[in-house]
């Protein structure tokens, strides 16, 4: 988010809005919400305000339910 931030000031190149939501779709949920409130970036877009913090809690969901799952997997 603040390298996208950084370059809105400048009127350069842009980072697009799909990329933004697969890099917190991968992992990096938290970070981009933390980013987002930190630079005041994208905050006045409800699908990122809102969007954010969904990810986050539908990946920790998951995370919580493949650990609490009767399956065990070999990785966790």
């Amino acid at each position: 988010m603040g390298i996208d931030k950084r370059k809105a000031r400048k009127g350069a190149f842009r980072i697009p809005e799909a990329t933004l939501f697969a890099f917190a779709l991968i992992g990096g949920s938290l970070g981009s919400t933390i980013g987002m409130f930190a630079f005041k970036h994208k905050t006045k877009h409800w699908y990122f305000k809102f969007g954010m913090p969904l990810i986050i809690v539908i990946q920790v969901a998951l995370v919580l339910a493949l650990f609490f799952s009767p399956i065990k997997f070999s990785f966790i």
